[in-house]
């Protein structure tokens, strides 16, 4: 389990249109957000990522570099990208299943065709969404077990806007004994 004010894993993947992705290179002002999605198969993915795309100049004039990534192979995330037609946004693509579960990424195993008519892969990983600071600690995450009733992108800004204001810092640190 990640651990918030702890050095999340290391993260590098290909992106489609904005070079390589390297955590540790990155620099955000003041946080990172990572979003997983479950791939070019998930029809609600579809509309978070329309939603996240619309929304990434207001993360951006907070200080907060975006990143949308999956465990689809180039061609499918490329597929999701036309759906989308939003190439401000960055997507990443080919995120390893074994560093899908070092994020504590759930991992589903398909059910074949979806309501929209595209195959599942074998196995992909569940939606998560991370705020990092620069040093790459966890400031704030939600991971999922479901493609539904995920974390809103505006109701994120505003977090981030209070986080941010009042010096608030990571919680749910404690590990000791209960």
């Amino acid at each position: 389990m990640l651990m918030p004010r702890q050095t999340t894993p290391a993260l590098q993947v290909p992106t489609l249109q904005h070079g390589p992705y390297d955590m540790a290179t990155d620099s955000p002002e003041h946080f990172s957000l990572l979003v997983f999605y479950r791939g070019l198969h998930c029809p609600i993915c579809m509309k978070y990522l329309l939603e996240l795309a619309r929304l990434v100049p207001e993360f951006e004039k907070r200080g907060v570099k975006v990143l949308a990534l999956s465990s689809d192979n180039q061609d499918r995330a490329e597929q999701m990208a036309q759906k989308i037609n939003m190439p401000e946004l960055r997507m990443g693509y080919g995120l390893a299943l074994d560093v899908a579960r070092q994020w504590g990424l759930y991992i589903s195993t398909s059910r074949g065709m979806t309501s929209i008519g595209i195959e599942e892969p074998a196995l992909f990983s569940e939606p998560a969404v991370y705020l990092l600071r620069p040093d790459g600690t966890l400031y704030y995450g939600a991971v999922q077990t479901m493609p539904f009733a995920r974390p809103q992108f505006a109701d994120l800004l505003g977090a981030i806007d209070f986080a941010l204001a009042k010096n608030y810092p990571a919680r749910g640190e404690y590990t000791g004994a209960v």
